[in-house]
């Protein structure tokens, strides 16, 4: 694949450019919708929780902040990467190229988007009186899984999106239930411990959780939670890598 890459290299840039342009083509504010879009739903769901629902816990908001951002890119990624296969049909049945391209260039994409709202994260820590700790570098591996991870799931998406064009709702409920079931916006400790541990069960909220207890914790998540995230990735990846190749040629005859 980094072979590839490198043949390939110029296209593949280009579709980077290319996806980051038409996302904030004829806006007015263009690129600051990557840091308002994610500042706004936070502060809607800051005054939802706190005024209506008397969340009252100490830094809460880095608390919801942390949540949102991870769903948040999780979401963008695997939606956008759902359609890019057939959102390019029109290039790879002309052209015999890596497929795969397509799905990476949006996932580069929504990493810079995602890397925007970071930096905006950690000045929010700053405001709310976080202590930055070496421990923060550790924040690198939840971040590379979770780029994998998006991809592994953009594969099976996109993949399944050139069959059934209904995934692309299904997917849609999927994400919001997903959104309830991922702690973003409440704690999990009134739960018994085995609602707990039924929660490491979602992916996303793995990487959350992860985020939170570096940055509000100051701890390290256990070793078997970071093999845990990693088996996850790994699965994934495998399910889309085959899915990719043995439908290869059968794409092109559902464009």
């Amino acid at each position: 694949m980094i072979g590839k890459l490198k043949k390939y290299q110029f296209l593949f840039e280009e579709l980077v450019k290319r996806d980051f342009k038409k996302k904030y083509k004829r806006t007015v504010l263009g690129m600051a919708w990557s840091v308002l879009s994610p500042l706004m739903t936070l502060f809607v769901m800051k005054l939802v929780f706190t005024q209506f629902f008397g969340r009252t816990m100490d830094h809460y908001t880095i608390y919801l902040f942390a949540g949102n951002l991870v769903f948040s890119y999780f979401n963008e990624a695997t939606t956008q990467g759902m359609s890019s296969l057939m959102g390019n049909a029109a290039i790879f049945s002309k052209v015999n190229i890596p497929k795969y391209l397509f799905l990476l260039s949006k996932n580069v994409q929504t990493l810079i988007n995602f890397g925007l709202t970071l930096v905006v994260f950690f000045a929010f820590c700053v405001l709310d009186n976080i202590q930055f700790t070496w421990k923060f570098i550790l924040l690198s591996y939840p971040i590379v899984c979770l780029l994998l991870f998006n991809i592994g799931v953009g594969l099976i998406l996109s993949a399944l999106f050139m069959f059934f064009r209904d995934i692309q709702y299904l997917w849609s409920v999927f994400t919001m239930l997903l959104m309830y079931m991922s702690a973003i916006f409440y704690t999990i400790d009134s739960y018994s411990y085995t609602t707990q541990c039924l929660f490491l069960l979602n992916p996303v909220y793995l990487f959350i959780r992860y985020f939170r207890k570096i940055v509000l914790d100051a701890a390290i998540p256990t070793v078997w939670f970071h093999l845990l995230m990693a088996a996850n990735v790994c699965i994934v990846l495998a399910i889309g890598s085959w899915m990719y190749k043995a439908y290869n040629t059968r794409f092109l005859y559902y464009v």
